[in-house]
């Protein structure tokens, strides 16, 4: 059931034994509205949240959200007061998903825009096949460490693996394996058995720098801490040694 807020248009809806498709139609009837943001409690799984939404809407949701979070969101802002399940922001056109907390498997999966921040550790293929074209180039922040092969066939975008969670190593293997375009920033160490033979390493430039301070002045405006401390740490920057890394095995 939603309940409006006249005063400020918020709207307020307990999701508490929503069916994902009723919910998602009742957001979507409300970025037709104008509505500018909606409040969604007692989420317990419900998928698809946000899904092909092309309005300004800013959406914040407390408890767990299912799969595909954002699934080709196209303007809108979600925050998420806990954890999200695997898929978030996949294939994501633009806007922003913020996560406070855990965030599961394939997060940004083919995302070509947006942002998105997770405050914790993300699970496997975070950053799998994210792509970038003209000015559309999608960013990736996340807090802790990720699972195996995070940065997986990469094509374009910026993805950022902190290591904030009292590692001072990345666990990942496999990491950019495939990788033909965007860019890792790393803080901490990693072995070179952990990195895809498609990947090479490098310090970071006078660019690098800047976009990394921007990243991480928003990362710690949404959680907390302090950037430039962050940026007093050593990291490392992982670029595709090949644009086709694998153009002889399926073209002549």
């Amino acid at each position: 059931m939603a309940a409006r807020n006249e005063t400020d248009q918020m709207v307020k809806i307990d999701a508490t034994g929503i069916y994902y498709k009723e919910l998602n139609y009742q957001l979507r009837e409300l970025a037709d509205e104008g509505v500018p943001k909606v409040e969604l409690h007692n989420v317990y799984g419900q998928r698809y949240i946000g899904t092909g939404l092309r309005k300004p809407l800013e959406i914040e949701i407390f408890g767990t959200p299912g799969n595909d979070l954002g699934v080709f969101m196209d303007g809108p802002k979600i925050t998420v007061h806990g954890n999200a399940q695997d898929g978030s922001g996949n294939t994501m056109n633009d806007g922003e998903i913020i996560v406070h907390g855990h965030a599961g498997d394939t997060i940004c999966l083919s995302a070509r825009g947006g942002k998105v921040f997770v405050r914790d550790d993300v699970g496997y293929r975070a950053g799998i096949h994210m792509k970038e074209y003209q000015d559309k180039k999608p960013k990736l922040v996340i807090g802790g460490t990720a699972q195996d092969f995070v940065g997986e066939y990469m094509a374009g975008g910026i993805l950022v693996l902190l290591g904030l969670n009292g590692r001072k190593e990345q666990r990942a293997n496999f990491i950019g394996t495939g990788m033909h375009g965007g860019v890792i920033y790393l803080r901490g160490s990693v072995e070179s058995y952990q990195l895809g033979r498609e990947v090479g390493t490098a310090g970071l430039e006078e660019t690098d720098w800047r976009i990394l301070k921007e990243l991480l002045d928003e990362f710690t405006e949404h959680f907390g801490g302090d950037a430039g401390k962050l940026l007093k740490h050593d990291f490392i920057k992982l670029f595709p040694l090949w644009l086709r890394p694998y153009g002889k095995i399926y073209a002549y």
